[in-house]
């Protein structure tokens, strides 16, 4: 009886083995399929990163980025799905493969080696924002004042690589997004905000309280960027992105968003 017992048991753990490698191999498949879904394409973008990306007051996301994408999505014949990610985890969520690409005022320079890209379709600058009655009025004047930037964004590049700019800074920090740090430009907490010059123009739009220097801290240009090597997916969207130029898609998106044609995309 107790022979008979242990091959049972025997038995019963090696079925148990054999139903959870299957298991794993099953969830392992879907993982794969869902990330080669040649009918989806799975956009990665910041929700608070106005033009660009955002969520409106009826709770849907819109944006310059987001209504291009969609429109590259139906000129490339596949569904789209929007996801939202945190900015400083895009990394991880694009190698995860829970995203296909990131679009959404997303700078090249700086990354070139990092991901695989389209051709940059707009021009972009990092700038500073600060109160109008502040009495700061260049780069020089940040000396010994509270600066923050968004983490991991374009602007954190910028400064980190001017050495001699932000050790002239009283405080530097590095906040979750744009939103939070203009709130902390209004109370006080900071007296400057670096950020993409379209993005600093919609943020201070109709609010005279705030005001853009001039001077700027970088320039730069912005693309789709994928995974290191996924250049099939990069050439397909690419080609509509082109369609979309050469049909003033584009253009109308553009003169929607910012009042003029700023897209520097060849439909060639």
């Amino acid at each position: 009886m107790k022979i008979f017992n242990k091959i049972m048991a025997l038995v019963l753990v090696a079925g148990l083995s054999l139903g959870l490698s299957a298991c794993g191999s099953s969830s392992k498949s879907d993982k794969t399929a869902s990330k080669n879904d040649d009918s989806v394409l799975v956009v990665g973008f910041d929700q608070n990163f106005p033009p660009f990306g955002y969520k409106n007051k009826k709770g849907k996301y819109v944006g310059f980025d987001i209504e291009a994408a969609k429109a590259c999505a139906k000129e490339m014949g596949v569904d789209i799905k929007l996801q939202p990610i945190d900015w400083d985890s895009k990394d991880m969520e694009l190698e995860s493969g829970t995203i296909d690409c990131i679009w959404n005022g997303f700078t090249i320079n700086g990354r070139e080696k990092k991901y695989t890209w389209t051709e940059p379709y707009m021009n972009n600058y990092q700038v500073f924002v600060v109160k109008s009655d502040s009495g700061i009025n260049t780069m020089a004047d940040l000396k010994d004042k509270n600066v923050e930037v968004q983490k991991e964004s374009s602007a954190e590049t910028a400064i980190n690589d001017d050495k001699d700019l932000k050790s002239s800074f009283a405080q530097y920090t590095s906040v979750a997004d744009y939103n939070t740090a203009m709130m902390d430009l209004d109370s006080g907490a900071a007296d400057a905000v670096a950020m993409d010059y379209f993005v600093a123009l919609d943020q201070t739009k109709g609010k005279d309280q705030f005001k853009i220097l001039d001077d700027k801290l970088s320039q730069e240009q912005y693309a789709v960027g994928f995974e290191k090597g996924n250049t099939k997916l990069r050439d397909k969207v690419q080609k509509a992105m082109k369609k979309m130029v050469k049909d003033g898609t584009y253009a109308k998106l553009s003169e929607k968003y910012f009042g003029d044609n700023v897209v520097v995309l060849s439909a060639d």
